[in-house]
């Protein structure tokens, strides 16, 4: 198969899939292009449809274990992408990442301990210090230039009174990955204040022009962090049931095990089970064509704006195949923003402000898809444009 039958975009509707069977409910109307929830219109790697389709094969679906290749495949991936040798002992199998983010609150903090946050931000991180009534702090990241950085002063002060940090890198909405200085600097000071940092790291293979440092890696966190992973994003298998926690620390293993365990959820999915090693073992020539394609499809979308005058920017994406715009520059709040995209442009993204405050003005729009979706959501952005000026 050639890269631009790998990368067509498959019809999904009618397939029980959130992002188009549940669109209507989500923005008010059926007959809008969805380019919202993060997970891709992209087949899986062929590895992977034949990993499933073999034990699909078999008649029988019940109670599964881990295998030692289920461990082998993620030490190994850790290793030859991103250098990171890691035990077997510290992986601990999940059912997904928003769930441990609440198991691991639970486990390391009690309720009105502080927790650091870096808005915008995916929701559920927000959501789940609330509701676990926690207190958030909320260390906004600047937007300066075209581009985000962190308020270091401002995240120190507010380390002095947090127990936890929670991490997302690389960062959901802006795409940002953290350069080593900048997690250097944020380690520093949480180990000055002895801040346990919990870091989702799901977007973390598909970055750019820039190297992923997972925070796992630097050894003077070995004891004060717990790194959330998955293959659900990066193989469009999130269906599947497929995360796991790196924790290195034994004491906080032993922490997060308990809470998980209380939970009674427990995956062990057989399916998931076999993506995760398919993926992580074969892969690799996938996901760098992956890669390629996305950065086209980044470049066409930046591009389309710029040539067309539309006074919509493009903040540079880093990292994910989320691309975060900024919109203020169409001069409209946050409701007649949403109902230009969702009503005139007839396209479903994700709101700024779903983010947080910090993400007033802004839209999230999915890049995971074929070129020639982007080409017709472009059309029809160009198009309600013209009609609304």
């Amino acid at each position: 198969m050639n890269k631009a039958d790998m990368f067509q975009s498959i019809n999904r509707k009618g397939t029980y899939t959130t992002k188009y069977d549940d669109a209507k409910k989500k923005f008010g109307a059926d007959d809008l292009l969805p380019l919202w929830v993060a997970d891709m219109d992209l087949a899986s790697p062929k590895c992977v449809q034949d990993a499933m389709q073999k034990r699909a094969s078999h008649p029988l679906y019940g109670y599964t274990v881990y295998p030692s290749r289920y461990y082998d495949a993620i030490q190994n991936w850790m290793q030859k992408r991103f250098g990171w040798s890691i035990e077997k002992e510290w992986i601990v199998p999940c059912y997904g990442v928003v769930p441990s983010l609440n198991f691991a609150i639970h486990a390391y903090t009690k309720e009105g301990d502080a927790i650091i946050v870096q808005t915008p931000l995916y929701p559920p991180f927000v959501s789940s210090v609330k509701h676990k009534k926690r207190k958030v702090l909320d260390n906004t990241l600047v937007y300066e230039n075209g581009t985000y950085h962190i308020d270091f002063e401002d995240f120190e002060a507010k380390a002095k009174e947090a127990t936890l940090f929670l991490l997302c890198s690389p960062h959901n909405p802006t795409s940002r990955a953290w350069n080593k200085e900048e997690l250097e600097r944020l380690i520093e000071i949480c180990l000055q204040e002895n801040v346990l940092i919990v870091a989702d790291e799901i977007h973390a293979d598909v970055v750019y022009e820039k190297l992923h440092h997972s925070i796992g890696s630097f050894e003077k966190m070995m004891h004060k962090c717990v790194v959330l992973n998955a293959p659900s994003k990066t193989f469009n298998i999130a269906g599947l049931n497929t995360s796991y926690a790196i924790i290195p620390d034994t004491r906080l293993r032993h922490k997060y095990i308990l809470e998980q365990d209380k939970s009674g959820i427990t995956n062990e999915n057989p399916f998931g089970i076999e993506a995760l090693m398919s993926a992580y073992e074969e892969g690799d020539v996938w996901l760098d064509a992956l890669k390629v394609h996305l950065q086209e499809n980044i470049r066409y979308v930046k591009t389309f704006l710029e040539t067309h005058g539309l006074p919509i920017k493009v903040v540079p994406t880093e990292a994910t195949f989320l691309m975060w715009i900024d919109c203020r520059d169409m001069g409209l709040n946050h409701e007649e923003l949403t109902h230009f995209f969702y009503h005139k442009a007839k396209l479903g993204l994700n709101d700024g402000m779903s983010f947080g405050d910090a993400g007033e003005g802004f839209m999230r729009l999915n890049i995971g898809t074929g070129k020639e979706v982007l080409v017709l959501a472009m059309q029809q952005l160009l198009h309600a444009f013209k009609a609304n000026t």
